[in-house]
């Protein structure tokens, strides 16, 4: 063992002395892998990037939620029209989910939340911020929404059922309307209705032009009603068991029948939806990505294994008498092998290395560029990265080595 290690350290050092006195041809040999590793990497934190901005875009919504709509969020399988006909979804729906929930001890559903929404202009002062996303609900909404409170709190029971005019706004609304002051406590005008703030919400960001509450503002349902849209109508927010997904479904479709009395020939006049759905819809922006990564990373990767190939086989020539000589004196087969070997690897690592350190300048350019799009650049791309370059060592530079440790030493002493 000991001598494997004394082996494998000689060969290191052999080299990196050979890369260094080859310094141009070395960092040509290794371009392609240098081209490929970049290739890979950017890939692996984009599409790590991606999944990481869909899931603070949907912090908001939960993933153990279920929506009741008007619209299937797919676009369904019908015409536009055959959905605009459907008859509204009452937001009072809820309170009759919820009863059913606490009438049934063994239900896979947990609570069910009224909301209704619309755009309007907030201003405070001579500040006006433009076309901001306005939520009516309950104040159960705190509690199957997975977004935490940076100031203040949310709104209470209380203040819900008596339709308090109490907003929780979002954090680009808070930074606009109060740039330099503490916004919990503070007056602002909905559509000219003044609304006290009673908590901000923690910057979540927006990505893709998904759905963000920080330029959202959430008031209870009942002051909705009243300030805002008169008319009972919007969606349905049910929370369930995500061990019972299946069966919370289906609870829920046989619910909404019963409440919209419709009689079993009847299709559904209603849609059940869920953040998966959207998601699904994300997945061929990360296959092209996929696939567009994976073919340039494999023709750069082929060209780069091709050429260490090439300039080992080179390496070997020009060091025949040096391995005539070593075997002369008694080095073994895989002590040869091993040098080669080494030698090729190396070569790649340092072209990963460099790879890597190109993938890290890009992705700080692309995040001043794009602030918008999350960079993921964990130990995850490093590992993908050495490891390839690890990988196209190995199979690039076996045949040479193999090749220079099956010399014999008589003709290559009388090599010139």
């Amino acid at each position: 063992m000991r001598r494997w290690i004394y082996e494998f350290i000689e060969s290191v050092r052999i080299a990196f002395a050979q890369i260094r006195a080859n310094k141009m041809r070395s960092g040509l040999t290794a371009l392609g892998v240098v081209i490929g590793i970049v290739a890979v990497t950017l890939m692996v934190t984009a599409i790590m990037g991606i999944n990481k901005g869909v899931d603070e875009s949907f912090a908001g919504f939960g993933d153990d939620v279920l929506y009741v709509t008007k619209f299937p969020w797919d676009g369904g399988d019908r015409d536009f029209r055959y959905y605009r006909n459907r008859p509204d979804i009452r937001t009072s729906y809820a309170d009759r989910i919820y009863e059913w929930i606490r009438e049934t001890p063994d239900s896979a559903l947990i609570r069910a939340v009224a909301a209704d929404n619309t755009q309007v202009d907030v201003a405070r002062g001579d500040l006006k911020v433009s076309g901001i996303f306005l939520l009516g609900t309950s104040h159960e909404m705190a509690l199957i929404s997975k977004s935490e409170m940076a100031d203040g709190r949310f709104f209470n029971e209380f203040e819900n059922q008596q339709g308090s005019r109490v907003a929780v706004v979002g954090f680009d609304i808070a930074d606009a309307l109060f740039p330099n002051d503490s916004v919990v406590g503070e007056t602002v005008l909905v559509r000219g209705a003044p609304f006290r703030v009673v908590g901000v919400a923690e910057r979540q960001g927006s990505f893709l032009g998904l759905f963000s509450w920080d330029s959202g503002i959430i008031i209870p349902i009942r002051a909705y009603r009243h300030s805002i849209h008169g008319r009972d109508e919007g969606d349905v927010r049910v929370q369930y068991d995500v061990t019972r997904a299946d069966e919370a479904r289906d609870e829920l479709r046989g619910l909404m029948r019963r409440i919209r009395q419709l009689p079993p020939e009847e299709e559904d006049d209603f849609s059940i939806n869920e953040s998966a759905t959207i998601r699904e819809q994300l997945d061929p922006i990360k296959n092209g990505i996929a696939t567009a990564g994976l073919v340039i990373t494999g023709l750069a990767l082929f060209v780069g294994a091709i050429g260490i190939m090439n300039i080992t086989y080179v390496s070997v020539k020009e060091r025949t008498r040096e391995i005539g000589t070593r075997k002369a004196l008694g080095a073994r087969r895989r002590s040869i092998l091993m040098q080669f070997l080494v030698e090729a690897v190396c070569i790649c690592i340092v072209g990963g290395l460099i790879g890597l350190a190109v993938t890290w300048g890009l992705a700080a350019i692309i995040a001043l560029a794009a602030p918008a799009f999350p960079i993921v650049f964990s130990p995850t791309v490093i590992f993908v990265a050495v490891g390839l370059a690890t990988l196209v060592g190995v199979t690039s530079g076996f045949l040479p080595a193999l090749s220079a440790s099956s010399l014999d030493p008589v003709e290559a002493l009388r090599f010139e």
